[in-house]
């Protein structure tokens, strides 16, 4: 059984479970495989307010608890649709706490996953921009997975980080957080904004460096660069992970 961390947001969780039965090749209701989403945001602190000091509790706590109950009904393997929440800071807390719960589940990485979808489908580039919160962008979690993997990293400058895209997730007002469905359209404009700096930027292609990036940016290119949605790299390794045979076949 497929396991998913919810609540970090709400709206990323269930788009992970679309993007599992989008990707599983089946023909009836049973064809598809076994999937659990545990969406649990009480127990789980904001992962961009820890990282930039606002809060004191790591979030990885939190989360080895929800994946412990769903190893407990049964999950083998567990993704976080959450890119924050792979920051060293919060991931090796949760790794840590899943080892002393004695834990035997397989936790699968978004930030790796969503690399290896960069080198596999497009080899040939070596610009990427990220496009994702401040304490993603503060605490490099793309930029070193990239740079690890040879290629060249690209951001929005500070001021449109801090006044545009940031607040295009959080703002209580507009922000994707708080209005999910539908998404703003200030909110869009303004992702929209950071992508075209990118752009700019000698960026050949862009990851959505945020789960919640995709309910207003759904495209997977504008204007010709292509977007990546690295809640779809997890769906997909999720799937090969227990049914490699169920995975569909990755049109690029």
């Amino acid at each position: 059984m497929i396991g998913v961390v919810g609540g970090v947001g709400p709206y990323a969780g269930l788009e992970l479970v679309k993007n599992i039965f989008d990707h599983t090749l089946s023909d009836s209701d049973q064809g598809h495989l076994d999937v659990m989403l545990l969406s649990v945001p009480s127990s789980i602190a904001d992962r961009t307010e820890f990282l930039l000091g606002n809060v004191s509790e790591n979030p990885g706590i939190g989360i080895a608890e929800v994946i412990g109950r769903l190893e407990k009904a049964g999950a083998t393997v567990v993704g976080i649709p959450c890119n924050t929440a792979h920051a060293d800071e919060i991931f090796t807390v949760t790794k840590q706490k899943l080892r002393q719960m004695g834990s035997a589940v397989r936790l699968l990485n978004l930030i790796d996953e969503a690399v290896k979808t960069v080198r596999v489908c497009f080899p040939a580039l070596t610009r990427v921009g990220v496009l994702s919160t401040t304490g993603t962008q503060r605490y490099g979690i793309y930029s070193k997975a990239l740079q690890n993997a040879g290629l060249q990293v690209r951001e929005v400058d500070a001021d449109l980080q801090a006044g545009t895209i940031h607040p295009a997730i959080f703002d209580t007002d507009y922000g994707i957080k708080a209005r999910s469905n539908p998404v703003t359209l200030r909110a869009r404009q303004n992702l929209i904004q950071g992508i075209r700096q990118l752009q700019s930027q000698g960026a050949e292609l862009v990851i959505k460096g945020c789960t919640e990036i995709n309910l207003a940016i759904p495209e997977t290119e504008i204007d010709g660069l292509p977007l990546i949605d690295p809640s779809v790299s997890l769906a997909r390794a999720l799937i090969e992970s227990i049914a490699p045979q169920k995975l569909k076949p990755l049109n690029t």
